[in-house]
């Protein structure tokens, strides 16, 4: 009796099937779940992302500077976007969470969702290597980068953040580094975002500063978007 492999249909989504399916179960694991979570494959999926998609506009836009070229990075690779694209893969069914996150919606979180697909880059990058992740890749991200406009390309989670606390005529946030952990080849920066308007700092990591405060930002724009 065969087991019925219980990803084909995400498989079909991805482009992509695992030939160990723990791997993926492994990426769409949070750490609310199990000790064996998908923060270490989110970290290397996270930089094989900015990547690939860094490569992408260097080629399709020649004429463009490095400012504008990284705003139209961060625009790709920002929570909204990643988490939208979970979305069409429908990886909120699949995501293994912990009783406090399936209680308070987790599926739903565009953080979670933005992180398990990360996590999924990663894992493909291991099993098959970056010639083959790279245009899968490519091919989820295809629609979008055909859509770019250099001209028009929107803000990122700090000042999405900051202009909505403006316009509240709130205080802006504080970042604060709480944790620095890895070696120094592989450091995770750990960032509390504290904000008017909540009453826990919310928290951000990355394997760049920048990068934890972009993601505390989005967590506690969230937050304060939901609340009203």
């Amino acid at each position: 009796m065969h087991l019925v492999d219980p990803y084909i249909s995400l498989y079909k989504k991805i482009a992509y099937t695992f030939a160990e399916p723990a791997n993926l179960t492994k990426a769409l694991t949070h750490r609310s779940a199990n000790k064996k979570h998908n923060e270490r494959l989110e970290f290397l999926g996270d930089a094989i992302l900015g990547m690939i998609i860094a490569k992408a506009l260097y080629q399709r836009f020649p004429l463009q500077p490095e400012g504008k070229l990284t705003r139209m990075r961060s625009n790709l690779v920002k929570g909204d976007t990643l988490a939208a694209l979970a979305r069409e893969f429908a990886l909120g069914d699949l995501l293994l969470l912990g009783p406090g996150e399936l209680k308070s919606g987790g599926f739903r979180r565009d953080s979670i969702l933005a992180d398990a697909l990360e996590a999924i880059i990663g894992a493909i990058y291991l099993e098959a290597g970056l010639d083959v992740c790279e245009p899968i890749v490519l091919q989820w991200f295809s629609d979008r980068l055909n859509e770019l406009d250099p001209q028009a390309v929107s803000k990122d989670d700090k000042t999405r953040l900051q202009e909505f606390l403006q316009a509240k005529k709130l205080p802006l946030p504080l970042y604060e580094v709480t944790e620095i952990t890895g070696q120094s080849h592989e450091q995770i920066f750990y960032v509390e975002c504290s904000v008017a308007g909540l009453k826990q700092a919310t928290v951000g990591k990355g394997n760049s500063r920048r990068k934890a405060e972009q993601k505390a930002a989005r967590i506690a724009f969230e937050k304060l978007s939901n609340a009203e």
